[in-house]
């Protein structure tokens, strides 16, 4: 199991890499509206933030299933 999650987490990491590589290669600004403010940011800088965000968020969802079947699997045995 270790090392699934190890060759899981090295997989995640290259794919952000490219992410960032090709992000990096735009450098046109563009305007991010929020419900409250504006904000204006290179692509490159978009790409890192939404690629992160999408990461945590993942992260968090996969984290709160995984302890929800623990839980589960604690109270049937």
């Amino acid at each position: 199991m270790l090392v699934k999650l190890f060759i899981s987490v090295v997989f995640l990491f290259i794919l952000l890499a490219i992410a960032f590589v090709f992000g990096s290669q735009n450098e046109q600004l563009i305007e991010l509206n929020y419900i409250v403010a504006k904000a204006e940011i290179s692509v490159s800088q978009a790409v890192s933030l939404f690629t992160f965000l999408g990461f945590l968020i993942g992260f968090l969802i996969s984290s709160l299933f995984s302890f929800k079947r623990r839980l589960t699997r604690k109270k049937s045995g």
